[in-house]
Parts: C-alpha cells; structure tokens; sequence
C-alpha cells in the first residue's frame, strides 16, 4: 500500500509595524529588547501561501522550496520551528495511540510569494507565520495564535505579528526562555477597517546590511538606542493601542511618523552608520509633510523598515487627497491597474499645489519609485485547499 500524503495549505500575511522592533535581547530566541505594534496588511495584495505536507515515504530530510528554490532548512531558526511544531504533535500522539505519527515523518514545505524576496517588504514575517500556521494546521494542533506566535518568533521576531489579523502587538516579554515574547491582537481589522497604505517600492533590490546584523550593531554601538528601548518606545505602545482603540487618525499617523523617524536615528547613530533611507525615501517624506499641511491636519502617515521603501498609511476618506495625488505624479508606475488601483482618481490639483512646496521631491520620487502597491489593513492567516503540493507528494506551481 501505498504511503498517505498528508498536506494542509494556508496563506499568511505581510505586517508593516508603526511602533517598530529593532534590537535582540536574545539573538538566539529572537527577544526583542523592545515592544512593537503592526498593521497586518491585506492577503488580496501581498502574502505568502504555503503548503506543508509529511509522509512516511518521503526521503529521510526535511525540505522547503520557496518560490521554485530549494533553500537550506539546516539553519537554527528553521530547525527550532520544526523541533517545537514536532514536540506539540508527539505531545498529541502520546496521548492517543490511534493517531499517525505524522511528528516522526519527514516534511517538505512548499512556499510562495506574491512579492519580491528580501526587497523591504516583510518577507520573512509572512514566510515564517505561513510556514508555522501551514505545519500546525497539517499537525491538527489546538494552539492558538499566541501560542504559534512563540514559535514563529524562534524563526524571525516580526513573523509572531503577522499569526494575527488587523492590528497586533508583540510583547517583549521579561522571561529569559522566551515564554512570554508572544503576539496579540490590539484590535481586529474589522474595528478600524477604512486604513489604507500606499507603499512606494523604491528598489527592489536586496538590502545591504541585513536586519540581524544590524540591530545588532545597534545594540552594541547606539547611545540612543537605550533611551528608544526603555523610556520611548513603553510611552509610545501605550499611545499607539489609545489611538487604534479611538481610531484616532492624527495621533496614530503622528505616533508612526516619530516612531518610524527614533528607528532611523538610532541607525545612523550606530558605529558605523547604517543608512536604510535614500534621496526616493526622504522625498516621500517631503511630499507627505506637503499632502498634511495642505490638509491642515495628519491624514498620511510614512513608515519605512529596514530599507528605502516608504509605506503610507491614510484612511479610506482621504484617498483623493493621499493616493490621489501620488497616482497623479506617479500614474506611469506599475500597480495603479487592478480593483484598488481602479478606484482611485489623479488628483491633478492637489498635485499642482504640491509642486510649489516639494517639487524637487515629486521629481526624484519619480526618479527613484520602482512600482506602487495599494493595500489596507486585512485578516490573519487564511487556510486553503489550493495545495502547492499534489497527492504524490511533488511540488506543483500554480
């Protein structure tokens, strides 16, 4: 007879944080020497869809294949998911001698995302979260979010926030194995459901000084750092959860822009300097500035990671006055087709107004942005029939 395939399929998502991580306490477990705070971003846009599978008959190594490469599954982060997903199956097992032991088989991961790898965009957030949801779902493991969040922080620290929908918190936690560094949910995205981002792709290209190897640094070299992590950072959770919990636009955009401006100090002020913006990222910053005093008043917010590309949140309401204008100064770059892209309107009066205050911003905006995604706030991991692996066990490329 021949050996069951046993799969299970799900889709996770991109987060983009406002309050944001940078520094390990425990490089080893991914303790973050701070707390932070996301949106988790709409899977109609970006995501990762993964399809776990083990069996019996499969060859005696565990194996990923992500986007039609074979990637390496030796490192320790991968390895300590797997361990910890396994021991949460056998638990299972050992109390129920009926099951399979599926926790002894081998498994073979198959993973796919809808955006560049490495190029800014939380790749590894989406990977690792669809990557730890996929196995526990395959392992019909009870475990909530919180719980695999643990987990899919073992394999990178932002992945915990994306096992959760709308707006997620990541506490840092105190406890030296890590037990209480775990996600939760601030609110679902049904509660604030009209946040929007618009997110400039300055360059997708692979980013020169990876995120571990930079906070580190930081951590090590910053004087500002410690200030960031111990008083800046605690305040800012704090005003962050009161702004989402009132859907107060003007104190979240503000409290984004501050937090998103002490993460880049903190990187130049590393030894030596870490540069992540570039001339496209600080013009995005211009023209937003531009877009709120127009406005009078917060109703576009930048962010950036670890990398040149800017994220902007807006609210649905304001559209014409955020997304419009950049469609009408960017509406030859690739993501403006398709139902988002289609809804909005080039605002070609904002844009003229605009000119006058940031003109040469609108310019090297136009030099350096690569393309555009539109996106919004949206759901947690999403489980799916659509199997990235056939009932032989070969991979399939949808």
């Amino acid at each position: 007879m021949a050996s069951t395939i046993h799969r299970a399929s799900t889709t996770a998502p991109v987060n983009i944080a406002v309050i944001k991580y940078w520094g390990k306490r425990d490089p080893k477990l991914n303790l973050p020497t701070n707390s932070s705070l996301s949106v988790t971003l709409s899977q109609a846009d970006l995501r990762t869809h993964t399809t776990a599978s083990c069996s019996s008959s499969y060859p005696s190594s565990d194996s990923l294949i992500l986007n039609g490469s074979s990637q390496d599954v030796s490192g320790a982060r991968t390895q300590a998911c797997f361990r910890e997903l396994r021991a949460l199956r056998k638990a299972i097992e050992d109390g129920d001698d009926s099951l399979p032991k599926l926790s002894t088989f081998p498994l073979k991961v198959v993973s796919e995302n809808n955006f560049p790898t490495a190029a800014g965009l939380a790749s590894s957030a989406a990977g690792f979260a669809a990557l730890v949801r996929a196995i526990a779902n395959l392992y019909e493991l009870p475990s909530s979010p919180t719980e695999l969040s643990r987990i899919a922080r073992q394999g990178s620290g932002s992945a915990c926030r994306s096992l959760f929908g709308g707006y997620v918190g990541w506490e840092q936690g105190s406890a030296s194995d890590g037990s209480d560094s775990v996600a939760f949910q601030v609110a679902p995205a049904a509660h604030w459901p009209n946040m929007r981002a618009l997110i400039l792709v300055a360059s997708a290209a692979k980013k020169d000084v990876s995120s571990t190897s930079g906070m580190q640094t930081t951590v090590a070299t910053s004087s500002l750092f410690a200030s960031r992590a111990a008083e800046t950072v605690p305040r800012r959770m704090n005003e962050m959860q009161k702004a989402i919990q009132e859907k107060d636009f003007e104190a979240f955009g503000k409290v984004t822009m501050m937090d998103s401006n002490s993460f880049h100090a903190t990187c130049l002020d590393t030894y030596p300097p870490i540069f992540y913006l570039n001339d496209t990222s600080r013009a995005a910053i211009k023209v937003v500035e531009t877009i709120n005093t127009a406005a009078g008043k917060i109703i576009a917010a930048y962010t950036f990671d670890a990398g040149p590309n800017a994220v902007i949140y807006y609210l649905e309401e304001n559209e014409a006055k955020v997304a419009g204008l950049f469609k009408a100064a960017l509406g030859e770059k690739d993501g403006w087709v398709g139902k988002r892209g289609d809804a909005i309107e080039a605002n070609g009066e904002a844009l003229e107004k605009a000119k006058a205050e940031a003109s040469v911003a609108l310019e090297s905006l136009k030099e350096g942005v690569s393309r555009i995604i539109l996106t919004g706030v949206g759901e947690g991991p999403i489980k799916t029939e659509e199997s990235l692996i056939d009932e032989k066990g070969e991979p399939i490329s949808l």
